[in-house]
């Protein structure tokens, strides 16, 4: 049986090597090799390690592996976003790249569905399958990568420049794995992001995100959505559990937040429900002290969502308010909607595909009648 190495530690890879025989004084020269070709160079065959001896790489031949998720289908939005549907462990996840003028992001999913139920989400309506693997979190940016021909991880002109965690999952309840793999993203001799350029999304995990910014230290995303805890109980449910004020103190109080660090606040746009200039004179004084940039969010909308996007001369006006109290508040274009890759609009191929299926038969038997 074979080990896949995607994803483990410079000191997992070390003891797995040892124990597939490498001699122990051999091993840490062996781990740093690999971990060039493997993170660096995305090798994707041992025997294209050329400077490594041919006994060695037959070693690691019969011993490991370095699988990506499957890329099951790649779809590409007339606005240049790339929506991946990949497999790996039997589950369907999604990953989206958004190249911009200045920048190529990646989307990266921390679980399979997601245990949240956010109203507005489409992730929201598939359940929690299971929590990804370091490996398959690592792998979603390989995977990218391969795609978009962007290896070495140290080149210039990269197209991937950034990893925010906003795909499928809430990425605060897979912390470990989580953790473990933006370690690997953010390592500056394996897939070399720096952690300004990598941004954790949470729907307000609040015990975690001081723990986060200690231990991955990345930038921080908070889905916020609402300034008033009766309207964000129904949009964020996890709300009840850890109300707005407390989120904004754990905001106040994360690790290096400073005004060259800003939280970033999502904000989506949702026609009569959160979306009144009056929110916005709330949501600048509930945030005041923390240094922040509030991103508004056009609604996306899916098959069955029970929202309507605000209208675009009212989603102006909002941003006219969060800009004159001092935040930046940029209206994010989506993009990727004609492949439904936009902010909240991602879930999985196969399960989407099952349920029209299911939807088709029930039309069918209702016209039989």
């Amino acid at each position: 049986m074979t080990t896949s190495l995607i994803g483990l530690t410079p000191a997992e890879l070390k003891s797995a090597l040892i124990a597939a025989g490498v001699p122990e004084k051999a091993a840490p020269m062996r781990t740093r090799q690999l971990w060039n070709w493997v993170y660096v160079h995305g090798t994707r065959d041992f025997s294209a390690m050329t400077n490594l001896a041919k006994d060695f790489r037959a070693l690691l031949e019969q011993n490991f592996t370095l699988p990506r998720p499957e890329v099951v289908t790649e779809q590409i939005s007339a606005d240049g976003t790339r929506k991946w549907l990949l497999r790996a462990g039997g589950q369907e996840f999604e990953t989206v790249y958004i190249p911009e003028p200045d920048r190529g992001t990646l989307c990266v999913s921390s679980q399979v569905g997601c245990t949240l139920t956010c109203r507005f989400c489409h992730t929201g309506t598939q359940k929690l399958v299971r929590n990804l693997t370091p490996g398959e979190i690592v792998g979603q940016v390989m995977a990218a990568r391969d795609s978009l021909g962007d290896w070495p991880s140290t080149g210039e002109n990269r197209r991937v420049t950034n990893v925010v965690m906003m795909g499928m999952g809430e990425p605060l309840y897979n912390f470990d794995n989580v953790k473990q793999a933006l370690s690997i993203v953010s390592d500056g001799d394996a897939l070399a992001f720096s952690k300004r350029r990598i941004t954790l999304s949470t729907s307000g995990v609040v015990p975690m995100i001081k723990k986060a910014g200690e231990e991955i230290g990345s930038a921080l995303a908070i889905s916020l959505h609402a300034v008033r805890d009766e309207i964000r109980d129904v949009l964020v449910p996890l709300n009840k559990k850890y109300p707005i004020a407390e989120l904004l103190e754990a905001c106040r109080t994360y690790p290096g937040v400073s005004n060259a660090r800003r939280i970033t606040f999502e904000y989506v746009m949702l026609k009569g429900v959160n979306d009144s200039l009056a929110d916005a004179r709330e949501l600048v004084q509930i945030i005041k002290g923390i240094p922040a940039k509030v991103n508004l969010l056009p609604f996306n909308a899916w098959p069955g969502s029970p929202y309507e996007c605000s209208d675009w001369a009212q989603i102006e006006k909002f941003a006219e308010v969060v800009n004159r109290a001092g935040y930046a508040s940029p209206v994010r274009t989506p993009r990727g909607r004609d492949i439904m890759a936009a902010c909240g609009q991602l879930k999985s191929e196969s399960l989407k595909a099952r349920a029209s299926d299911r939807y088709a038969e029930l039309a069918s038997a209702h016209v039989g009648k």
